[in-house]
């Protein structure tokens, strides 16, 4: 039989988003194959991990492109970027933990082109006068980081309706970042 590798990505990084310190059984456990067959797959928790950031990586990077960021107001941008992001939205939420990935200075360069873009559209947004200019574009890619994990763990534990998910990321994060009109 086959292994999915996507699909076992995916398993390991629900489980090991609630349960950081997972061992490889119970990853294995938890994507349905052996131990034997993930560790023929990844030769131990470091390459796991490395695999985890590099799908995440390809799925921000093509939810991005099919968001289309330079089309419309910013505002709707990050909407239909936050909705193209869902999926993705568990696995994002351990890499956004995961100390690993942000110790010393080889941090994946994928991360810094998926930050540029996502602060290139918030700076759009600030430019045409959508967003708050008090709050750094910087600032706000990371905040849009946080509420999407935050969000991932609340669906995962029944606290928050799945559908919700994109409606309650957006609909926050932009009224924290619009500017409010002048009295």
């Amino acid at each position: 039989m086959a292994v999915d590798r996507s699909q076992t990505l995916h398993a390991a990084a629900a489980l090991l988003t609630r349960k950081s310190t997972a061992t490889m059984d119970e990853v294995a456990k938890a994507a349905g194959i052996s131990r034997a067959t993930l560790h023929r797959h990844f030769a131990g928790r470091d390459a796991l991990v490395r695999a985890l950031e590099d799908l995440g990586l390809r799925e921000c990077e093509a939810a991005l492109d099919r968001a289309g960021l330079d089309t419309g107001p910013a505002g709707d941008a990050l909407r239909r970027l936050v909705a193209e992001l869902e999926p993705a939205a568990p696995l994002l939420a351990f890499l956004n933990t995961e100390n690993q990935l942000f110790e010393g200075e080889e941090q994946h360069a994928g991360w810094a082109r998926v930050d540029a873009r996502m602060v290139a559209l918030f700076r759009r947004g600030q430019e045409s006068g959508e967003f708050r200019i008090d709050l750094t574009p910087a600032w706000l890619c990371e905040a849009l980081y946080g509420l999407i994990g935050s969000c991932a763990w609340a669906v995962q534990d029944g606290r928050v309706a799945a559908k919700d998910f994109s409606y309650m990321i957006a609909e926050l994060l932009l009224g924290g970042a619009r500017r409010s009109v002048e009295p």
